[in-house]
C-alpha cells in the first residue's frame, strides 16, 4: 500500500540560469537522480525580447546563435557537477522562461521540474514576476523549488 503512493521519479528537468541558485538547485537534482535512478535533463531559456531587441545593433538570429552558445557552455558547466557516470539531456529554447520550461516538461515528458527560486518578495515579485511560480501553476509534473538560503 505505501509502495503505491510512493512516486519515482524517471526524468526530472532543472531549469538553470548563471544565477547561483541554479547550481544549488542542479545538486539536489542530481542527487535525485541518482537515487532514483533517472534521466536528468537541463534547460536554460533564452529570452525572445532581448533576442528580437531593435537596440541592440546585431541581427536577431546572429544573436540567437550566440546567446545558444553562451547557454550550451552554461549547460556543460553544470554537467561537470554531476556525478562521472551521470549524463543529461539539455534543451535551449527561444521564448518566455516559463511557458517554455511547461512546454518543455510537457514534450519530453518530466515527472519532476526542479527549479530555484531568487527568493524576490512584494514589490519586486510583482513588477519582475516570478518565473518558479508560473512554472508551479502551469506545470504537468510536481515542480521541486528551491530556495536560496537566507
Amino acid at each position: 500500500m505505501l509502495m503505491e503512493a510512493f512516486v519515482i521519479f524517471q526524468r526530472i528537468l532543472v531549469a538553470v540560469d548563471d544565477a547561483p541558485i541554479s547550481a544549488h538547485a542542479a545538486d539536489i537534482a542530481a542527487e535525485l537522480a541518482q537515487l532514483t535512478g533517472a534521466e536528468m535533463a537541463f534547460i536554460h531559456v533564452i529570452d525572445a525580447e532581448l533576442v528580437n531587441a531593435a537596440d541592440t545593433g546585431i541581427q536577431p538570429d546572429v544573436f540567437a546563435a550566440s546567446a545558444k552558445e553562451d547557454a550550451r557552455k552554461l549547460i556543460d558547466d553544470f554537467r561537470k557537477r554531476l556525478p562521472q557516470q551521470m549524463a543529461a539531456l539539455d534543451f535551449v529554447p527561444i521564448g518566455a522562461a516559463h511557458s517554455e520550461i511547461v512546454n518543455a516538461a510537457k514534450d519530453w515528458p518530466a515527472d519532476l521540474i526542479v527549479i530555484g527560486s531568487h527568493g524576490r518578495g512584494g514589490i519586486k515579485r510583482a513588477l519582475l514576476g516570478s518565473v518558479a511560480e508560473s512554472v508551479m501553476r502551469n506545470a504537468p509534473c510536481p515542480v521541486l523549488v528551491v530556495r536560496a538560503n537566507p
